[in-house]
């Protein structure tokens, strides 16, 4: 499994059109495109942790896609509904942060082996 993390913040002066056609141009990518295999979004929540102080200013908004492996990443980047979505992102947001990670474990009783390398990283 590979997922797509997306940290995003709109910005402040969009207005409110503009924001209804990104997400839509967002929802059209992600249900138009056969290699998603699912779909996470959330809001930011502040609740006053100590780490939020030193957190990015780019994460109002959290989106992470789904795939099956890389071949599927590279067939939703170069589909034109991503296309057309690439095209608004910077127009929308005012900062954003994209990394993609190879999802290694799914739950606690897998975490053993795949923790192997953060110890052993000299």
């Amino acid at each position: 499994m590979l997922w797509h993390l997306v940290l995003l913040k709109p910005r402040a002066d969009l207005p409110a059109a503009e924001r209804r056609r990104f997400a839509d141009a967002f929802r059209r990518a992600v249900t138009a495109i056969p290699s998603v295999r699912g779909v996470r979004f959330g809001r930011r929540a502040i609740h006053g942790a100590g780490y939020e102080s030193s957190a990015p200013a780019a994460a109002a908004f959290v989106a992470i896609v789904e795939f099956e492996d890389l071949a599927g990443l590279h067939v939703y980047l170069a589909h034109p509904a991503h296309d057309e979505l690439g095209a608004l992102f910077g127009q929308s947001l005012s900062a954003a942060v994209v990394c993609d990670f190879e999802m290694l474990a799914d739950g606690a009783a897998d975490l053993s082996e795949v923790l192997e390398p953060i110890v052993d990283e000299t």
